[in-house]
């Protein structure tokens, strides 16, 4: 026989909370993961034909945040049962569910910190460390699974979980798919036809011997995203800086004009222009 013991009216309210709190938490953390790959790969501005408001990204990651630390703080507020401050804080204090919650929590508010910080680091080592907030993601994920199915509320994350967690686990696969892929799949659009038909024509004239033609080239910086594509393709031209800066090559010599076309080819955000000009 299982004896069942009542909880206090003000314990059951409490964990009302808790529970509407995480939930809030996990939806914000899908809609923030998924923004922020839309945002990043600039395929919003392809679905609205409008630039994503980076702001906004941070707006969903402060609530994603601000609700999970409501959602651990009530544990403190039970008379029966509760937690102390290090069983909110300190992973591996208690169950191995509490554990994946706290890292998951921490580990995305050092990233939401960082990004405060972000004119202090070298670039390339920021997106190392905000590349973390998908493992943070996936194990915050778990957490909620598992205290779905500890509660009894597993048939809400059967379905509002999988439904808000779908896009995000597929907007992150697609993410991390080759850009080459993506472009045969439309999901990046190719450099300009116009790009190649310039570079196409630029032979030097038979009528003016002393004349000439070369390509001068420029990069949109809202466009860019740093991929790092054009640096495989050209390195002589292109050069990605630590710091996060495109370093490029403005006024290519004749011998690299195939670098620059092919670099202008597959830069998926179509941040490499072209431009012939007459030399003498």
């Amino acid at each position: 026989m299982i004896d069942v013991v009542a909880l206090p009216q003000h314990d059951i309210g409490i964990r009302e909370v808790a529970a509407l709190s995480a939930r809030l938490a996990y939806v914000f953390m899908c809609l923030t993961l998924s923004w922020g790959v839309l945002t990043y790969t600039g395929w919003i501005k392809r679905l609205t034909g409008q630039q994503a408001i980076r702001s906004s990204h941070m707006i969903l990651a402060t609530f994603t945040i601000a609700t999970g630390f409501m959602h651990a703080i009530v544990f403190l507020l039970l008379r029966e049962q509760g937690l102390n401050l290090i069983g909110i804080t300190v992973p591996f204090s208690g169950t191995l569910r509490h554990a994946m919650g706290i890292l998951g929590l921490e580990l995305m508010t050092a990233i939401l910190i960082s990004t405060g910080l972000r004119r202090f680091i070298r670039y390339t080592r920021w997106l190392r460390f905000h590349q973390f907030a998908y493992p943070a993601v996936a194990i915050t994920v778990i957490h909620s699974w598992f205290g779905s199915i500890h509660n009894g509320h597993l048939a809400y994350l059967w379905l509002g979980g999988l439904t808000v967690l779908t896009p995000a686990v597929t907007l992150t696969v697609l993410r991390f798919l080759p850009p080459r892929i993506l472009t045969r799949a439309g999901l990046l659009a190719a450099a300009p036809q116009a790009a190649e038909t310039q570079l196409a024509v630029i032979e030097p004239p038979v009528i003016a011997p002393r004349m000439g033609r070369k390509v001068q080239v420029s990069v949109d910086n809202q466009r860019c995203k740093r991929y790092g594509i054009c640096q495989a393709e050209s390195p002589q031209l292109f050069q990605l800086m630590e710091d996060g800066r495109l370093r490029y090559v403005r006024d290519p010599d004749t011998a690299s004009r195939a670098q620059a076309q092919a670099a202008a080819r597959v830069c998926p955000m179509q941040a490499i222009q072209l431009q012939e000009v007459r030399t003498r």
